[in-house]
């Protein structure tokens, strides 16, 4: 497949590398121009390419910026491309190391990726965000494979949702069905599944658990747990 990586970070480049080990034709952009790109196409194997080049060039297109960048984007960016190529949001809220503070994501009435899609007027599906950079280059497995893990994918489009959980699958990773985009909240930061790298019947045990819709206990819960990762990862030096 044709594939179009925004944003270039970790996220974007291990996605870059693994899917162009598969055979896949990717073309990755940044803010800052493909003359940027040189050291993560010579990494990678992805073509550097500017921003709407990227959108342009995708059978899926994934869109992995900081959260507070995604606003900045241009407004026409998908201006011309065909509703039924799936748009991926990897995002998540990092409110202390790097976006400032959201009221309508701290609210609880939106997820995250709620958030990404009424700002890119565009249906998004959600899925890469709660597994380890290095973990989506290292640790695909083939289907069957004891200790292969499973990542959630949320969305209201049913099609896409298809066509991203087939590629995931073709990644070494089991596609778990984590319901619409308002359901996404339980693949968020703070939450149980956040990095745990589980196997695809305990990740399913564990949606069946949290329920389908977001109490205000839980809200605040993972709120505060993704707090005190924040607080720690600052101690550390991350940023």
């Amino acid at each position: 497949m044709n594939i179009g990586i925004i944003g270039a970070g970790h996220i974007g480049s291990a996605l870059a590398v693994r899917l162009v080990s598969l055979g896949h034709s990717v073309h990755i952009a940044n803010s800052r121009g493909p003359e940027t790109l040189q050291d993560v196409a010579q990494k990678t194997g992805a073509k550097p390419v500017t921003i709407q080049e990227a959108a342009r060039h995708g059978d899926i297109i994934v869109v992995t910026i900081p959260l507070k960048n995604i606003p900045q984007l241009p407004k026409d960016l998908f201006t011309g491309i065909a509703a039924d190529v799936p748009v991926i949001d990897t995002s998540n809220y990092y409110p202390i190391l790097r976006d400032g503070h959201m009221p309508e994501l701290e609210s609880g009435s939106l997820t995250e990726s709620e958030w990404v899609q009424q700002h890119l007027g565009r249906p998004v599906i959600k899925v890469f965000n709660n597994i380890f950079a290095e973990h989506i280059r290292t640790k695909g497995l083939p289907k069957g494979v004891a200790g292969r893990i499973a990542l959630p994918v949320a969305g209201d489009d049913a099609g896409a949702k298809q066509k991203v959980m087939a590629l995931v699958e073709e990644m070494g990773f089991d596609a778990v069905d984590d319901g619409s985009l308002h359901e996404s909240w339980r693949q968020q930061p703070g939450t149980p599944c956040y990095g745990a790298d589980l196997p695809a019947d305990q990740l399913r045990e564990l949606f069946s658990k949290l329920g389908s819709q977001r109490s205000e206990a839980q809200h605040a819960e993972y709120l505060a747990n993704h707090a005190k990762l924040e607080r720690e990862m600052a101690e550390k030096g991350f940023t």
